[in-house]
């Protein structure tokens, strides 16, 4: 089961946006009624999946659900070696480097 965050009044009203239409052309479009429309795009109504895709279907706009770049990774030590500045980093690659060798001659790393 996904929980899904989804902004519903903000995507449709961008995708009507986009599509250069007004609520009462969407709503014809999409053969609803403009004030369904109205009360989505208020947030006073929360539609279902299957209107919202009909909704953003009449704006040539599809909703398509992928998965978020960057979860669940740590990203702590990658912000700290942004903070260094380009001469330390530099240390620190150089430094990893000869770790890397000294290890491969010891027969540890291939």
């Amino acid at each position: 089961m996904f929980a899904i965050s989804l902004d519903a009044p903000r995507l449709l009203r961008a995708a009507r946006a986009r599509a250069g239409l007004t609520q009462r052309a969407l709503a014809k479009r999409a053969r609803l009624a403009q004030p369904t429309i109205a009360a989505i795009e208020s947030g006073k109504h929360d539609p279902r999946y299957r209107t919202l895709t009909r909704l953003l279907a009449a704006c040539d706009h599809e909703l398509d659900i992928v998965r978020r770049a960057g979860q669940g990774v740590d990203r702590t030590q990658f912000k700290a070696t942004l903070r260094l500045t380009p001469a330390e980093r530099l240390r620190r690659a150089a430094e990893g480097a000869r770790v890397l060798r000294r290890l491969r001659s010891a027969g540890r790393v291939t």
